[in-house]
């Protein structure tokens, strides 16, 4: 094999330009030729199919910084219909003018679905990205303890559910067997949505008011989970639904002891009867996945109805429960920017693993990320089948109950020890050093912002 292509799709994340990095240096160190496909699958229904070599005479063009956030590839969250043979047989055919032998896919489960029509046409493997943690399995065997559900009709319905009794859990749930313990994305996601938390809490305290904050994830719950590091007084995750007597219980107990209550609470939060608290929009993915909205503000309305204004007029620090309640998105800000040292390196790291795994010979295989106590973290190759339940299925990883007490609302001591190996040394000094050099750069009041796309468009050829 002596040229590859490359795509990231999907939804952008820090750590994109990191992974690309660690492919094109370790195709170039094995004497193969990267050819980055541009915008994702979009790329491949041009008949012009634009793409850029990424390692011309085996040395990585200067435009791709690992430390860059993003995706100078650019990205799309177009895919290809699995049932249309035609499209997809000239997409191959377009890929094999470009003598293309093998294809890296970057992207998370959306992607996983969409790169499956490929993979009996040409080599095609999957390099890990997303900052919801939501990739992988919580235990090898996972995806057969689901269950699709009938409809009134008693036909198979859209709807899946997982066989708790079977699943490993509390105090013998074993980090060690997870399958792709975390995805390149999740620590810098989680470090940016921290320093929101602990800013908004000085505010809430100054204020004597309660802050409900909004952190992205869909319907899975480790993003919440990781602002455990932010101290929230209480987190909310997707997985168990909202009690409201105990969530109102714990909110009032909180503020008559401090007078101010900092939650994080899951964009996909659900309601007593599993109702999506937030509005759901779908998306155009082929995992289905869901645009969320309001989850925050969905709380702060059950909490203003719950406390009413009595309970902070007595306080004698606000007027009404409308004023004393507030929300905010940490947003989009998760997704961007520069990748702190975890994601950098483990990224680099994965995307090196899948060009060996196209060397290999391997298709329809991902490369993952595994931890144990004894080697730390270490990478393998998994199927991509091994993804998927008995329908064909590819389910996004919850966060197990064991990591979070529903009557302390807030992380367990088995969520801890998983978040740990991750943080621990998750920055590095130069992360550190970078922030104090560039921040207040006086080159930044003088210098218009270079877009990257600039540099990337003069580089595009065509079929």
């Amino acid at each position: 094999m002596k040229r590859i292509g490359i795509l990231t799709a999907g939804g952008d994340t820090p750590a994109l330009n990191a992974t690309i990095f660690g492919a094109v240096n370790r195709a170039s160190q094995q004497g193969v030729e990267v050819i980055g496909l541009m915008s994702g699958f979009d790329s491949l229904f041009d008949p012009r199919m634009p793409h850029v070599v990424l390692n011309p005479l085996l040395q990585a063009i200067p435009e791709l910084d690992a430390t860059y956030g993003g995706s100078l590839l650019g990205s799309s969250r177009k895919y290809v219909d699995q049932n249309n043979e035609a499209a997809l047989d000239q997409m191959v055919d377009r890929l094999k003018r470009l003598n293309i032998e093998g294809l890296i896919c970057i992207g998370g489960d959306g992607t996983l679905n969409g790169l499956q029509p490929f993979c009996d046409r040409i080599p095609t493997v999957l390099a890990p990205k997303t900052i919801d943690n939501d990739l992988g399995l919580n235990y090898p065997n996972e995806p057969d303890k689901y269950l699709r559900e009938t409809d009134e009709k008693g036909d198979l319905a859209e709807r899946y559910r997982i066989v708790t009794a079977y699943e490993p859990g509390g105090d013998f749930f074993q980090l060690d067997k997870m399958v792709n313990y975390a995805t390149p994305g999740y620590a810098t996601a989680v470090y940016v949505a921290v320093e929101g938390v602990r800013r908004i809490r000085t505010t809430a305290e100054s204020h004597r008011r309660i802050a409900i904050i909004e952190v992205m994830g869909r319907h899975s719950g480790f993003l919440a989970l990781g602002n455990a590091y932010g101290q929230p007084d209480i987190i909310l995750v997707p997985e168990f639904p909202v009690d409201t007597p105990t969530l109102v219980s714990r909110v009032q107990d909180i503020y008559r002891l401090q007078q101010n209550v900092v939650i994080v609470c899951g964009e996909g939060i659900v309601d007593a009867e599993g109702q999506v608290m937030a509005d759901e929009q779908k998306s155009t993915d082929p995992a289905g996945n869901l645009r969320l909205s309001g989850a925050a503000e969905a709380l702060r309305r059950i909490l203003i109805d719950a406390l009413g204004d009595e309970f902070f007029k007595s306080f004698g620090n606000n007027d009404s429960a409308e004023s004393a309640i507030f929300t905010r998105k940490v947003g989009h800000t998760q997704r961007g920017g520069r990748p702190i040292l975890f994601d950098r390196f483990y990224a680099a790291q994965l995307g090196g693993q899948a060009v060996e795994m196209l060397l290999a010979g391997q298709s329809n295989a991902i490369s993952v990320l595994q931890w144990s106590e004894d080697s730390g973290f270490y990478l393998q190759s998994y199927p991509g089948n091994g993804f998927r339940d008995r329908w064909g299925k590819i389910h996004a990883r919850s966060l197990h109950p064991s990591f979070y007490d529903p009557r302390r609302l807030h992380i367990s001591s088995t969520g801890i020890n998983y978040l740990l190996p991750i943080f621990t040394k998750a920055i590095g000094t130069e992360d550190v050093e970078y922030i104090r050099e560039s921040r207040f750069d006086s080159g930044n009041l003088l210098r218009r912002y270079h877009s990257i796309n600039t540099d990337m468009q003069k580089r595009i050829r065509f079929l």
